[in-house]
C-alpha cells in the first residue's frame, strides 16, 4: 500500500512536470536571453559603450524599492558594477538553460524566484506604455514558486537522471533540488502552496500600489515625462554650482536641456544657457556621481534617467552680483521646466 502510494505521488508529480512544462521552457528562454543578447548577439559588458548593461542597472535607481542603497553602491562603484553584471548575467544564462533542461530544476527555480524579485523590487516601477517590469517582476517570481512546487516532471534531466542511477533515489534530500515527490502530506503540501500562493498575491497587491497606485488611489506612471530634482544650489568665486538628478522619465532616451536661466528677484535674467550653449557644455565643468553620465549632446545638454551630477557655470554676469534672492530654472526640450530658489 505503502508502494503504491508513493507510486501514485510520482505519477502525480511527473503530470504537473508535465503541465509546467511550456511554462519552464518560456520562463527559462527569458532568463537564457539575457545572457545570449549581451555577450552573443551582442556585447553589453563594455563600461562606456552605448547599451551597457552598468548604466541600464542605473535607471532602476531613482525609485527602486527595498534595494535602492544596494544599487547606488554599485552604479557608484564602477568596477564593482562592471563585476556584478558579469557575475548577474552568467547566473542569469545558467539558471535559464538548465531551467529549460530540467537539470537541478528546484534549485534553478530559487534562482528564477531570486531574480524576478530583484528585477519587480528594482524596476518594477518602469514601463512607458504599460507596466511592463512589474509584470516581469512579479510573474517571473510567481512562475519560480510554482516550478519549485512541480519539480522538472518527466521531460527534464533530473527525470532521466534519477531513474538511471539509483545512487541518487535513496538521498531523500536531493528532491529539494531536483525534482520528483516532495517528502511532505498532501496536507503540509496544500498549505505550503496555499501560504506561497498568498503571499505572491500580497507582494503583486503592495508593489503594484506602491510603484503605480495600481490598487487604489489616482494611477501614475513614473515613466512617461522626465523630472529633474535640483539641490547643492550656490554661487561662490563668480560661478554658479547645482546638482541635477533625473528621477522620472522613460529609461529609453534622456532628458534633453536646452535651457538653464538665472534671474533675480525681479524677474531679470541674468545667466541664459540656451541649447546651442549647452551642447558644448564643458565637460571638465560636470561632475558625474554614477555611471549614467550628464552629458553635452548635439543639440542639448543630455540627462539619462538615473544620473546625477553636479554642473558648474561660470559667467561674467555672475562675478559682480549683489546678495539676494534668485530663482534657478531648467528647460527641458519637451517645455517641462524645474526651478528652484537660490540666496545668495
Amino acid at each position: 500500500m505503502i508502494n503504491q502510494n508513493k507510486q501514485e505521488m510520482l505519477d502525480a508529480y511527473s503530470i504537473a512536470g508535465l503541465f509546467i512544462l511550456s511554462l519552464r521552457l518560456v520562463v527559462g528562454w527569458t532568463y537564457f536571453s539575457a545572457f545570449w543578447r549581451r555577450l552573443v548577439l551582442e556585447n553589453k559588458l563594455i563600461p562606456d559603450v552605448p547599451g551597457y548593461i552598468g548604466e541600464k542597472f542605473n535607471h532602476f535607481l531613482p525609485n527602486a524599492f527595498g534595494i535602492k542603497p544596494m544599487i547606488e553602491y554599485l552604479v557608484s562603484t564602477p568596477d564593482v558594477l562592471w563585476w556584478a553584471m558579469v557575475i548577474f548575467t552568467i547566473i542569469e544564462g545558467i539558471v535559464g538553460l538548465l531551467i529549460m533542461l530540467g537539470f537541478f530544476t528546484r534549485l534553478m527555480s530559487i534562482g528564477v524566484f531570486s531574480l524576478a524579485t530583484g528585477i519587480l523590487l528594482g524596476s518594477g516601477w518602469l514601463g512607458t506604455t504599460c507596466l511592463d517590469e512589474w509584470q516581469i517582476g512579479i510573474l517571473g517570481a510567481t512562475a519560480g514558486f510554482t516550478i519549485f512546487l512541480s519539480g522538472g516532471g518527466k521531460y527534464s534531466l533530473d527525470y532521466l537522471l534519477l531513474r538511471k542511477i539509483h545512487a541518487l533515489r535513496n538521498r531523500s534530500w536531493l528532491v529539494w533540488l531536483t525534482s520528483g515527490a516532495l517528502p511532505l502530506r498532501a496536507g503540509t503540501l496544500g498549505k505550503v502552496a496555499g501560504a506561497g500562493a498568498f503571499a505572491l498575491l500580497f507582494v503583486s497587491l503592495a508593489t503594484n500600489q506602491i510603484f503605480h497606485n495600481g490598487v487604489w488611489g489616482k494611477l501614475h506612471n513614473k515613466s512617461v515625462k522626465p523630472k529633474i530634482e535640483i539641490s547643492d544650489t550656490s554661487i561662490q568665486d563668480g560661478k554658479l554650482s547645482f546638482t541635477v538628478y533625473r528621477v522620472e522619465g522613460a529609461d529609453v532616451y534622456g532628458s534633453f536641456l536646452i535651457g538653464i536661466t538665472l534671474k533675480d528677484k525681479n524677474g531679470n535674467v541674468v545667466v541664459d544657457k540656451n541649447a546651442e550653449a549647452l551642447s558644448h557644455f564643458p565637460v571638465s565643468d560636470i561632475q558625474n556621481k554614477y555611471i549614467a553620465k550628464v552629458a553635452p549632446g548635439k543639440h542639448s545638454l543630455v540627462i539619462p534617467l538615473g544620473s546625477k551630477a553636479n554642473l558648474t557655470i561660470s559667467d561674467n554676469s555672475i562675478a559682480g552680483l549683489p546678495k539676494g534672492q534668485y530663482e534657478l530654472l531648467l528647460t527641458d526640450v519637451s517645455g517641462i521646466t524645474w526651478q528652484t530658489d537660490l540666496r545668495y
